[in-house]
Formats: C-alpha cells, structure tokens, sequence
C-alpha cells in the first residue's frame, strides 16, 4: 500500500490524559498537546476520518478521587472524571485549529456552550466532510471507563480500527518497568489477552472490540510520526485482534 494513502478509512484513536501533560505530572502541558496536534494534522491531511476519544487522568481520575474522600460520592467523583476529559478537549481542538485542522468537540454530557452534544449522525457526517471529532465526557454515565467510551464509540460510527496512544510500545507479558525479560506481542488475540489478564484495556472494552470484530491496535505516541506511520499500516506496536481473523 502507498504511503500516501491510509491502511484504514475511519479511525478512533483513543489518547490517556497522560498523553496531555508531562512524565509524572498532572495538569496540561501545551507542548505536549501541540506534539500530539502536529502528529494527528499529517494523518488528517492522508485522509483518515479521525474521530479522539479523551481520556481525563491528568487532571481528576473519578474512581481514585472517590478513595480519598468520604464526602464525594462515587457517581459525583466520576462525573467530574468526565469533566476533565471535555477540559482536554477543548485544548486539543484549539491546539489542532491553530495547526489549521478543522475540529469539532462533540461531549456526552450536553454543555452546548462549549461542545455540540454527542450525535451519531452528526459525528459521521463531520467526519465525512474531513473534520476531525474530538469526543469527551466518556459515555455520559458513571462507572464507564474513556476505554469502554472508546470501544462503543468505534462500534457506533462504524471504524476499521481502535488505536490506542501510549506511552508503551506495545502489548508486554508483564510489566516491562517492572520486568526487563517481559515479553512483547506484535500480535495477540483477544481471547489470550483475556485469558492473561493484560492490561491492555479494560474488559468490557476488549469485549465491545471481539464481539464486533474491531482490532485494536496499541502503539507509542511519543515517537515522532508513530501516529501517522500507524495510520498508514506499518506494523508498530501490538494488534489485538480475534482467533481466525486477518491482521492488517
């Protein structure tokens, strides 16, 4: 295949909050949001019809603010998660415009102030017409990881492929910052990384994608072009895929 040309026609790339800030920091670092919004201009001018799904760890993780704190309630603490992930939206959107790529932020969570709200039709005719969907507030409910919101998000508009942006190259045996020898995959099934226990999304996730046949492909986002090369089809990180399925 030309790589001129994309390997996949609709993507949804899900990106940590980690991916927002610096290692071992919290809040935004706009460097590291225009890194990423340079990244995702190259695979829009290929073509791709990119839809993002936020994640919201860099600002407030819902489930871990809830331990800390006897006076928030579970539901309250996950929906300020939510929060946090519109929060990187809209730095993403500006960062993305600002590199001259159309953007649309569209939240589960209505706030028609800042955000259109999350409309299937609308998402796919955006995309269509070579916007880019920056997608936030998970599902609108508690109790839903930005994992989850992702896998539902793919099967809902219709894409070829889940991505997603780590700062791991890939899917390990182990913890390979934990053990040296741990094992990488170039590829794996789903029903083995189940099977593991690997914690390359979370179950409901990896259920979503097998029963629907969408891959999932986890690569490094920090090395320069990863982005677009995966885009393009080079065999970067790890392909999760199901037994019997052909692997792009």
């Amino acid at each position: 295949m030309s790589k001129d040309s994309p390997a996949y026609k609709r993507v949804v790339l899900k990106l940590s909050g980690e991916s927002f800030c610096r290692e071992r920091e919290g809040g935004i670092s706009m460097a590291e949001v225009t890194h990423i919004s340079r990244q995702i201009k190259a695979v829009a001018e290929l073509g791709v019809q990119l839809a993002i799904v936020c994640g919201g760890g860099n600002i407030l993780r819902g489930k871990q603010f809830s331990q800390v704190s006897e006076a928030i309630h579970q539901s309250t603490a996950h929906y300020m998660g939510m929060l946090a992930t519109v929060i990187n939206a809209l730095a993403l959107q500006d960062a993305l415009e600002n590199e001259g790529v159309p953007t649309r932020v569209q939240s589960a969570i209505r706030m028609e102030g800042v955000a259109e709200p999350f409309i299937r039709r609308r998402c796919v005719r955006h995309l269509e017409k070579g916007r880019v969907v920056i997608l936030a507030a998970g599902t609108g409910s508690p109790f839903v990881t930005t994992d989850t919101a992702a896998a539902l998000r793919a099967r809902e508009i219709g894409a070829d492929i889940l991505m997603k942006a780590t700062k791991v190259d890939g899917v390990y045996s182990e913890d390979p910052a934990k053990n040296p020898h741990a094992v990488r995959y170039s590829t794996i099934t789903f029903q083995d990384t189940l099977k593991q226990n690997l914690q390359v999304m979370d179950a409901t996730a990896i259920h979503h994608c097998m029963e629907h046949n969408i891959p999932i492909m986890v690569f490094d986002f920090n090395q320069e072009g990863n982005i677009l090369r995966a885009m393009q089809g080079d065999r970067i990180g790890t392909i999760v895929h199901n037994a019997g399925s052909p692997v792009k």
